[in-house]
């Protein structure tokens, strides 16, 4: 399968949310923001305010509470990925749904969509 195949295929199993739903579960503060772009990707191109980085490469790792690399979120609160711009987070939003979380989006045209929608960029 292609890449865009397994996208595909992962945007038909997967919660997918606005730029603006996830602004709102934000301020809110009724979600875990994790932003999984690469260290370089947030060295050129800034962070979101209030965002966890968890790099793709290490997402279910970090996540993964019986791993010895686990980082702690809040597990009542659901949990938004984003990459830039939106084919990583799906891919790994399916992920996380085939380990069990049950609380996870991904949020459509990722850190380009929402810069332009209301989100802090530091």
């Amino acid at each position: 399968k292609s890449s865009q195949e397994l996208v595909l295929e992962a945007l038909k199993v997967i919660k997918t949310i606005s730029p603006e739903q996830a602004l709102k579960l934000c301020n809110d503060n009724e979600c875990n923001l994790i932003d999984i772009r690469d260290i370089r990707e947030l060295d050129r191109d800034g962070r979101i305010d209030n965002s966890q980085h968890m790099p793709r490469g290490m997402l279910e790792f970090w996540l993964d509470p019986e791993s010895p690399y686990s980082k702690n979120i809040n597990p009542e609160k659901e949990i938004v990925l984003f990459c830039a711009g939106g084919l990583r987070s799906a891919l790994a939003a399916k992920s996380l749904n085939e380990m069990g979380f049950k609380k996870v989006s991904h949020i459509e045209g990722g850190f380009a969509a929402m810069r332009d929608s209301g989100f802090k960029i530091i």
